[in-house]
């Protein structure tokens, strides 16, 4: 198979300027305020997006170096497959979260329930569609309940060229 790229069409503005203390999932960053900009030449892809309550972002984890098949993540104490997680360092860095849409101003978009990292690129939104999921959640089952007290620790990411732990 060939290379796969893709060019960035946006940029996610946060109040998190490190991959520390930041909610790991958008329900535990309820309220938190961000902005997405959508580069000029995309704002016409925005038509419409106003209509929806909330959206999906698909983005790069632009700090997360390297990965490991076996991660332990935030809310577990095993380790676990990479792909049964939603752990940032992946093969592919690729960041998912639906955010509640407040506005949208031409090419920038007020959002809420942000748990992601200020200057992130943004790949792609998506609008949110509650009724195209059903869902069963694993061995979250369990731990589902630590989300609102679990926050981002940089497990995941580089601090000083060394890998954090």
């Amino acid at each position: 198979m060939h290379e796969i790229k893709y060019a960035p069409i946006g940029i996610i503005h946060t109040p998190f300027k490190e991959p520390i203390n930041v909610p790991i999932q958008p329900s535990a960053g309820r309220g938190i305020k961000g902005k997405v900009e959508v580069f000029p030449q995309f704002e016409e892809g925005l038509e419409d997006i106003e209509r929806f309550s909330h959206i999906t972002l698909i983005y790069h984890f632009h700090l997360s170096r390297g990965y490991s098949l076996k991660v332990k993540p935030y809310m577990d104490e095993r380790l676990r497959g990479v792909f049964s997680t939603r752990a940032p360092a992946r093969p592919n860095a690729i960041g998912i979260s639906t955010v509640r849409l407040v506005k949208r101003e031409e090419n920038i978009l007020h959002v809420k329930d942000m748990d992601i990292v200020d200057n992130t690129p943004l790949l792609d939104i998506k609008p949110y569609v509650p009724q195209f999921d059903e869902a069963k959640i694993g061995w979250l089952e369990g731990n589902i309940k630590k989300l609102p007290h679990t926050k981002d620790d940089g497990r995941f990411y580089m601090k000083n060229g060394d890998a954090m732990k």
